[in-house]
């Protein structure tokens, strides 16, 4: 296990040891109307998903912020799938640091399930795809659009009854649609963490 997933693990069994014990309405913290601001940054590396004889070793850091509604009543019933569904755009800044510099700028759509469950302690999975333009020239993708889709999940712990910090993972693949060639594609292993407001 290297640091960098030694940090993130103890950081998600910190969370997970202290959110359940405090009270928490999330009734009202995640009813149907409730706008969800989110500041949140991130740091992956490229994995050789197919099996490649060479890749390019990407390594990149990103920063977002995401504008997002509550818009329905929660799913779920009382069970152990009981949640509130949230959807947003995200404005997402990609800074690669390895093989050589180079960036992502682009907007991303975002779905985020929220598990209600457990108190303060909200696991969550999501989905997102975004476009956005970049200067990123390596064997797998060489051209000026690329587009950006992950799935993930993670765990918020609410420090608040309005604001939650949180942590997760996200599977992301990097491709440019087959617009230019190369499109090899690409995929990585990420690392997010964050801080959202939870306001009506």
């Amino acid at each position: 296990m290297n640091r960098r997933t030694a940090l993130a693990a103890g950081l998600l069994a910190l969370l997970a040891l202290g959110g359940p014990a405090w009270a928490f309405d999330n009734e009202q913290t995640f009813a149907k109307g409730t706008y969800v601001f989110s500041f949140e940054g991130g740091y992956g590396e490229q994995f050789n998903l197919e099996g490649h004889r060479a890749q390019s070793d990407v390594a990149f850091f990103n920063l977002g912020i995401r504008a997002a509604l509550l818009p329905f009543d929660h799913f779920g019933g009382g069970g152990p799938l009981q949640g509130a569904l949230e959807l947003g755009v995200e404005p997402l800044y990609q800074r690669y640091t390895e093989p050589k510099p180079a960036f992502w700028g682009g907007v991303a759509a975002v779905a985020r399930y929220h598990f209600l469950g457990l108190g303060r302690l909200v696991p969550y999975a999501e989905l997102a795809g975004a476009a956005g333009g970049t200067d990123l020239r390596v064997r797998e993708i060489d051209s000026d659009l690329s587009f950006l889709l992950w799935g993930g999940v993670g765990v918020s712990v609410f420090v608040a009854d309005s604001t939650a910090v949180y942590a997760g993972y996200r599977f992301e693949h990097n491709s440019n649609g087959n617009t230019s060639r190369p499109n090899r594609g690409w995929e990585s292993h990420v690392g997010v963490v964050g801080v959202s407001y939870y306001f009506q």
